[in-house]
């Protein structure tokens, strides 16, 4: 287990922040019991946002073929047919991931192969568990294609309502592999998953998963 980069900076911040305020604190008032309850809180606050950031070091093992594996950890919200307007203009299964603040908020690719688009788009941050979060909220879509040209799929990374910030990595024309990131988002949010009608779903609605562990579909 590390820490994501993506926190780095704002754990040392928080750890200046705490230790100059505990510093001054037991320096100028000389109030052990103030000093004592200050300095648990502050450790309390800084190990809870070191658990948000953790980034642990993970490798799917399983087969590959045909495989779409959970991008994020999470509860699986929504299994349902609906229709993606932005890229495919169709109807599609969607698989929606819900991540609380408790989750590891790292984002993997779900399938080895090609990102065709990654395009982010501003919005609301109403919370991410409900369905017009998808399309309301701010977010960013990336379209991926399967190594073989066969199939594709998009993925829409989706704030929450007390996420403030979606980080996505990749670009049109990079390569994506099941082991590697594509984002982080931070705080509570949503991934959600558009996949070609006929996919089996191996999921069920408000399953556990894992991301980069658990498969949630097979294309056909």
């Amino acid at each position: 287990m590390k820490v994501h980069h993506e926190g780095r900076g704002v754990l040392a911040t928080y750890f200046i922040i705490l230790a100059l305020l505990n510093g001054a604190l037991y320096y100028f008032f000389h109030l052990p019991v103030l000093s004592y309850f200050v300095g648990g809180a502050s450790l309390v606050f800084f190990l809870i946002v070191l658990n948000f950031y953790r980034s642990p070091y993970r490798r799917f093992t399983g087969d590959m073929n045909n495989t779409i594996v959970a991008s994020a950890d999470g509860k699986v919200v929504a299994i349902e047919e609906v229709y993606e307007g932005e890229y495919f203009k169709d109807k599609r299964i969607i698989v929606s991931i819900f991540m609380s603040p408790f989750n590891v908020h790292a984002n993997w690719f779900p399938i080895n192969g090609k990102v065709l688009m990654a395009k982010h788009h501003p919005g609301r941050f109403m919370a991410a568990y409900l369905p017009k979060s998808s399309t309301e909220n701010e977010r960013s879509t990336i379209v991926l294609e399967t190594e073989d040209g066969k199939y594709q799929l998009l993925l829409r990374q989706v704030a929450g309502a007390m996420a403030r910030r979606i980080v996505t990595y990749p670009q049109a024309g990079d390569e994506a592999h099941i082991d590697e990131h594509l984002g982080f988002i931070k705080l509570g949010s949503r991934v959600d998953v558009y996949l070609p009608l006929g996919t089996e779903i191996v999921v069920e609605m408000d399953q556990k998963v894992l991301g980069n562990q658990t498969v949630i579909a097979k294309f056909k």
